[in-house]
């Protein structure tokens, strides 16, 4: 069995994505690991990150984006399935720029792969998610929040990314182009593997948190609206008050300790109830949400009520 491990991105060094952590962090049962790398910005050094992994198992592929081409966020989609068409795996291991897996998951996800790997009906595995949210002690556990999501596929050439590179479908006869086509595509049909993927993506410096979103708004939006809309704003994010947020009490992944040494955006954030006056709640700051995560929580065991699912779920 071979398992490839795959991601893309653009100026994410620059952005602060834990792009290094994230793929050491997978690269003990990997046989081999993909980067497509966008050519970013000047003062961007996401190329001597990747290089400083020292790993032959680590190929790095080299592109230059098109948003004209690919709008609306496809672009990710479109670098997502150039990763996957270099891999060589059984499986395919994707882990987002700011995704991180945990060391003691790597022996469970292996095995389940290994498990799984002549049960042809099986095209991928559904992960459980933490989402971090501000610093590395708080995440999000509320309705809203996807708490599952596809991040191993089989390697057929008819399974896609989807979309904004969230998820995957398969979509024969594909045109190369239209990721957000619904009509022709299948949901995968996928076996639950007991790990989490730690999503740090709200977890950095306000200021690098409001420069990925005004990137990911330029991708999905365009620049020119991206430019006119955070023009209008601060140039530093409010996170709110994170008093409230479940705490994290177990450990982080091993390979985040120097990561987290750099933590210094503490006396920035929130701990306390107050609140900015007129600022935009948050969908779970705001009271409908918070009530339904309530019931999730007293009624069905922190699941969600009718969560969207990109997929078909195997009893297996």
């Amino acid at each position: 069995m071979k398992i490839s491990g795959f991601s893309f991105g653009r100026n994410v060094s620059k952005l602060y994505y834990p792009i290094k952590e994230s793929i050491l962090s997978i690269l003990p049962i990997c046989d081999e690991f993909v980067f497509v790398l966008g050519k970013g910005d000047a003062d961007d050094n996401t190329k001597e990150i990747l290089q400083s992994i020292n790993s032959p198992k680590l190929k790095i592929i080299e592109t230059e984006w098109d948003t004209e081409k690919f709008p609306n966020g496809t672009e990710n989609a479109h670098q997502t399935d150039i990763a996957m068409q270099h891999c060589s795996g059984d499986w395919l291991f994707y882990v987002q720029a700011d995704e991180v897996v945990h060391e003691k998951y790597l022996p469970v996800i292996q095995a389940r792969c290994e498990e799984l790997l002549n049960n042809k009906e099986v095209e991928g595995l559904l992960f459980k998610y933490r989402h971090f949210f501000g610093d590395y002690k708080h995440y999000i556990n509320h309705h809203g929040w996807y708490q599952n999501e596809i991040r191993i596929v089989r390697n057929k050439p008819d399974i896609h990314s989807f979309e904004s590179a969230q998820s995957f479908r398969r979509i024969p006869n594909f045109d190369g182009k239209s990721y957000r086509k619904q009509e022709g595509t299948h949901k995968l049909k996928v076996a639950k593997v007991d790990a989490y993927i730690y999503h740090y993506g709200w977890g950095r410096p306000p200021r690098y948190m409001q420069s990925k979103k005004k990137a990911l708004d330029s991708i999905h939006k365009g620049d020119q609206k991206a430019e006119a809309l955070y023009k209008e704003r601060e140039q530093e994010f409010d996170y709110g008050s994170l008093k409230n947020l479940p705490k994290f009490t177990e450990t982080h992944p091993a390979v985040m300790k120097e990561k987290m040494k750099d933590f210094s955006w503490g006396e920035q954030l929130n701990y306390t109830t107050n609140q900015k006056p007129n600022r935009p709640k948050f969908k779970h700051e705001k009271t409908k949400y918070r009530f339904i995560s309530f019931l999730e929580r007293t009624l069905n065991g922190g699941k969600h009520f009718f969560p969207f699912k990109n997929w078909e779920l195997l009893d297996v």
